[in-house]
């Protein structure tokens, strides 16, 4: 199946040894650059994530916004947006603007959220779970509203004696990006949300991890959580055909440098963790190899084969030469193989 081919960068930054990017400005002009290279290389899509109190992304939007104006033709999106810290109006007025800049080109993955490095550090921003709801279900319903919000319908009565003329009826949020209602994304760690997903009409982002739903290998479940979505969707009636995504981490072995990084003795495997203390989460293998080692491993990850998009998790911290070095190898030397390109 062909596929749409992206990075997902995590944007770290620190001061450690080998790291390029030491500083928040080297991360973010960073992200800029390798996004143009991306482009450059053919690749289709420049994904970010989202974290709060660390040294990593945490303001999505000038991102976007930058991306979008320095390039062309790439998919601009998140993996994701944690959707506790949200005010769903102020969102929607970035996002449309973003949008607009980037000529229509925005991916926007949104989530509940992952275990963040603060507690409850959704509580700073402003935000509580209402009386009786988990942060989880507060993030579903930031998102509800969200989505909402991008019909780009009217909602707000107008001031009588308003500072500029007003269209006429209610007025909604701008500016509005028509069509962005389409590229919403959910990213689901469970069967349960992307169902609730599907039922919505969002597109489908699933990641490197999964809560343990069944025992079965990482990629077997997530295969499966994506046939539950595709259900969902049809049962649904939507219009138009969804798109899912998955992320991994795979690095084609060509040079010495690569080696280095990356080469291993031993075959990887999945790796079991705890989410919190009552969630058991597995989390996908990397892949490291020579090309030809790569191409029948990946033949063999049934959730690649069910995705229509795959994004490359990539180590920002080791500069836009190199990074671009690990897309464009993929997009070389394993894309055409597995007949992806």
């Amino acid at each position: 199946m062909t596929k749409r081919i992206g990075f997902l960068s995590f944007g770290h930054w620190g001061v450690t040894p080998y790291s390029q990017t030491r500083t928040a400005s080297d991360t973010l002009l960073q992200s800029i650059d390798l996004a143009v290279a991306a482009e450059e290389l053919g690749a289709d899509g420049a994904y970010f994530r989202v974290h709060h109190f660390a040294r990593q992304l945490g303001s999505p939007f000038p991102l976007l916004a930058a991306v979008g104006a320095r390039t062309k033709r790439i998919e601009i999106g998140t993996a994701v947006i944690d959707m506790r810290y949200e005010n769903p109006f102020y969102m929607a007025e970035d996002a449309g603007a973003a949008d607009l800049i980037a000529g229509g080109r925005l991916q926007l993955g949104i989530s509940r959220g992952s275990p963040e490095q603060v507690i409850d550090g959704w509580r700073h921003f402003g935000f509580a779970p209402e009386e009786g709801e988990t942060d989880a279900e507060m993030a579903r319903r930031h998102a509800t509203v969200f989505f909402e919000l991008l019909k780009g319908e009217g909602f707000a009565r107008p001031n009588p004696r308003p500072m500029f003329p007003n269209p006429p009826g209610l007025l909604r949020l701008e500016p509005h990006s028509e069509g962005l209602r389409d590229r919403i994304w959910w990213g689901s760690a469970t069967n349960g949300t992307a169902v609730w997903a599907a039922e919505l009409g969002m597109n489908l982002q699933s990641s490197t991890l999964k809560f343990d739903e069944s025992g079965k290998p990482f990629h077997v479940q997530q295969a499966e959580q994506i046939r539950a979505y595709r259900e969902a969707w049809r049962a649904a009636g939507h219009a138009r055909e969804p798109r899912v995504s998955v992320s991994r981490s795979i690095f084609a072995i060509v040079n010495d440098r690569d080696r280095a990084y990356f080469g291993r003795d031993g075959e990887e495997h999945d790796q079991i963790g705890y989410i919190d203390e009552q969630t058991r989460a597995v989390f996908g293998r990397s892949y490291a190899a020579e090309p030809g080692v790569l191409v029948k491993q990946l033949a063999e990850d049934e959730a690649i084969a069910e995705a229509d998009t795959l994004l490359l998790t990539v180590p920002n911290q080791l500069g836009v030469e190199y990074n671009a070095h690990v897309i464009e190898a993929i997009l070389k030397y394993v894309a055409p193989e597995l007949g992806w390109r």
